[in-house]
């Protein structure tokens, strides 16, 4: 499974960007897709979430700001990043998690890089 993230970029605070992660298979195979968020010496942090049956939860820095919807028919999920804040700079990955018969496996995309400047 292959996921590629993009959309990212350079964004002035109180900007949107659209991300994008799109699957190499059939998202409906996907269980749980999430989008993460790793600033520069941090840790990766969940921001949003979005499972199969389409329900969806967010970090409590973005709630109310960011979306996460999905495509089925191009297989893409998407992050819309509303009233864009400084601490959104970091590069932002997308994951996927399946459970199939041999068990829960994950993946991860390259990640794409956002800016966001005061």
């Amino acid at each position: 499974v292959q996921l590629q993230a993009s959309g990212g970029g350079l964004v002035q605070a109180g900007g949107s960007l659209r991300l994008s992660c799109a699957a190499s298979i059939d998202i409906t195979r996907i269980n749980l897709m999430t989008w993460h968020r790793q600033a520069q010496g941090n840790q990766r942090e969940m921001v949003a979430e979005i499972s199969r049956s389409g329900d969806t939860d967010f970090a409590a820095a973005v709630k109310g700001r960011f979306t996460v919807s999905r495509d089925n028919a191009k297989n893409t999920v998407y992050l819309q990043m509303n009233s864009l804040k400084p601490e959104g700079t970091g590069v932002y990955y997308c994951h996927a998690d399946i459970i199939n018969e041999e068990g829960l496996r994950d993946y991860w995309g390259q990640g794409t890089q956002v800016t966001v400047s005061s």
